[in-house]
């Protein structure tokens, strides 16, 4: 895999296809395989990069992994944008892929025109449950033991790539480094300059956001926040979990390439559309 050394630390990422550059930022955890069912679609099309945020996939974990958080991985990406001379960028990040694709946004808005957020992050409102399942997801021995069941859990649709996102939570995804790095980002879930919903008003980029109706960890209604939150984006509810390009790819390859196509026209002014897809 090739990297690139920037002053905030080593990005581990793959390229595929031509043209107009398109990142794909997974979740945590995850791995720049979770895309793999629309990896071919949209690499027909565009330069689409796959980040792997340290400690997944094979990118190396921060020293110490425990250290991770997403605020660091942020700052990888804008540093590895700019070495990469990147502009013009679309963007398609699930859950922390999701918030660090906006606070990228919201520190380069030069560069990126268009955002598909899957289940962002930074848009809760905490409540005592909240606080109480990330301060236990932020102990070492609690992600250990929940990886594979809440793999499970998140990804509701059965499909070969929601199959293979399982068995990597099982096995590849509970080793150490994996696991401390996954605990340390859920501590940081609770950090004040975790939350986006005042920043993200500041959002210029056109916007997408899909949620899955039956997300435990994000749910719609977080999405909706964010759609809220961000100038002129549109919401799209699809009956699956966290993962929608894995759950649900032919649908969402339908809803997000003409999206992008259309980000590279102009337009008087943005379009506030709200869309349910039904089961």
């Amino acid at each position: 895999m090739p990297q690139l050394h920037t002053s905030r630390g080593t990005v581990f990422y793959d390229e595929h296809g031509s043209g107009e550059p398109l990142l794909l930022l997974h979740a945590n955890p995850g791995d720049p395989r979770d895309f793999d069912a629309v990896l071919p679609a949209l690499a027909a099309r565009y330069r689409v990069i796959r980040i792997s945020w340290p400690g997944f996939g094979e990118a190396a974990p921060p020293l110490p992994p425990s250290a991770a958080t997403p605020q660091m991985f942020a700052e990888m990406l804008e540093r590895f944008v700019i070495d990469m001379k990147l502009d013009n960028l679309r963007i398609v990040g699930n859950s922390v892929g999701a918030w660090a694709a906006t606070r990228l946004a919201l520190a380069q808005p030069g560069r990126v025109l268009a955002l598909v957020l899957v289940s962002p992050a930074g848009f809760t409102t905490h409540t005592f449950w909240t606080r109480l399942f990330c301060t236990l997801k932020g102990k070492e021995r609690v992600t250990r033991w929940l990886n594979g069941l809440m793999a499970f859990l998140y990804l509701r649709l059965k499909t070969v790539a929601t199959v293979a996102m399982r068995e990597r939570a099982r096995h590849e995804q509970r080793s150490p480094e994996a696991v401390a790095v996954n605990a340390a980002l859920w501590r940081s879930f609770l950090r004040d300059d975790f939350d986006l919903r005042a920043a993200a008003a500041g959002v210029q980029a056109k916007t997408m956001v899909i949620s899955g109706r039956r997300d435990p960890l994000i749910p719609a209604v977080e999405g909706a926040q964010a759609a809220r939150t961000i100038p002129g984006t549109n919401l799209v509810v699809l009956p699956c979990g966290h993962a929608a390009f894995a759950e649900m790819p032919e649908l969402f390859l339908a809803l997000v390439q003409p999206f992008f196509e259309r980000c590279a026209e102009p337009a008087d002014a943005p379009v506030e559309a709200r869309a349910l897809a039904r089961a």
